[in-house]
């Protein structure tokens, strides 16, 4: 099982970015699926998550300017980021807690993480 992350970059602020997650693999059911972001000399955090009924919880920092969203279909979760700001700079990560097939047809409940993608807020 495997998350790719796609869609940092380097954005003025008051601008906009997507970002976009897709999970693959032996998976069998997606539970929350979430974006965390660590900057530099701090510690991860949350950003934004979902629950796979599409209730999602913010950050107090974003709320207003980001929404998480999700195809369940595609195994696939967004975070669309406007009003950015020179705080947001940060490595973003998505997060899964899912259940997967072990390659033995035995259900692993397993927290999965992407690789991180750059997002670059300049003033």
């Amino acid at each position: 099982v495997q998350l790719q992350a796609s869609g940092g970059g380097l954005v003025q602020a008051g601008g906009s970015l997507r970002l976009s997650c897709a999970a693959s693999g032996r998976i069998i059911s997606i539970w929350d699926m979430g974006w965390y972001r660590q900057a530099p000399g701090k510690q991860r955090e949350l950003v934004a998550s979902s629950t796979s009924g599409g209730s999602a919880n913010y950050a107090d920092s974003v709320k207003g300017r980001f929404t998480i969203a999700r195809d369940n279909a595609k195994k696939t979760v967004y975070l669309q980021m406007n009003g950015l700001k020179p705080e947001d700079t940060a490595v973003y990560y998505c997060n899964a807690d899912l259940v997967a097939n072990d390659g033995a047809g035995t259900p692993v409940a397993e927290i999965v993480w992407g690789q991180g993608t750059l997002v670059t807020v300049s003033s």
